[in-house]
């Protein structure tokens, strides 16, 4: 993991722990770009300490709410109410408490089909950045968050899908899901996501141990796929790591 190109692996005690690393990392992002910032989120139940973190009394204070621009890699094709939304969990968690509502950057789900919500995103993501291609010197976004499903899959990328393949769309319409929920989805592909100056995974939870022990040994994996054009972190508690490289407790 250390090799140059490779993520950087960083180990936390526990979610808690996690969640701390992950807003401090947060806010070392937003502190090193004075000017206008993008921080593309992701769904999944790995960043909901994250977003109760930033959220909360001793965090939000610190983020420049009116400079800031909040999108999400990837969204279930479900109304922007259900519980399944993504984005409508990291809204009601923490945004919609403190960002400007213009600020926040849904992925539209009232469309007639997924590949119709993915084309709108596309060209919001474009008009926001001011190109329809991506120049690698001008990253998008300032930080990408980013999980790690069961399967290997990342955003809604998921293995063996052709979604996963596309290089010329910034979105994609997914129509069929490799895991639960079992709903159509809209997923940024692999070069958008790329166009960061970081991309953090966040991994934690016993239950995570087997895919990542697959992912550390390196599986072409999309989770392992997925890469910014800067840095990428894999930020992991301790019961995510295989008994092999835990060591003593």
């Amino acid at each position: 993991m250390a090799a140059a190109g490779q993520p950087k692996l960083i180990v936390a005690a526990d979610a808690e722990a996690l969640a701390q690393a992950a807003a401090e990392r947060v806010m070392a992002r937003i502190g090193a770009n004075p000017g206008r910032i993008a921080i593309c989120l992701t769904g999944g139940s790995s960043p909901k300490k994250l977003y109760q973190l930033l959220g909360g009394d001793s965090w939000r204070g610190k983020i420049p709410w009116d400079r800031v621009h909040w999108f999400i890699g990837d969204e279930r094709f479900v109304a922007e109410n259900d519980p399944l939304n993504n984005m409508a969990v990291a809204r009601a968690t923490f945004l919609d408490r403190n960002a400007p509502s213009g600020h926040v950057h849904p992925i539209p789900t009232a469309t007639e089909n997924p590949d119709q919500g993915a084309a709108a995103y596309a060209r919001e993501l474009q008009a926001f950045y001011g190109s329809e291609s991506l120049d690698p010197a001008r990253p998008l976004f300032d930080l990408v968050l980013m999980g790690a499903g069961p399967d290997g899959h990342t955003a809604s990328l998921f293995p063996g899908y052709p979604e996963i393949e596309e290089s010329k769309r910034w979105v994609v319409g997914v129509p069929k899901a490799n895991v639960a929920p079992f709903v159509p989805r809209v997923s940024l592909t692999l070069p958008v996501l790329a166009s960061c100056r970081e991309m953090l995974f966040e991994i934690a939870g016993h239950d995570k141990q087997p895919i990542l022990t697959r992912l550390l040994n390196g599986e072409t994996l999309p989770a392992v796929r997925a890469r910014s054009n800067g840095e990428t972190v894999w930020l992991v508690d301790q019961a995510a790591l295989p008994e092999e490289i835990r060591g003593p407790r």
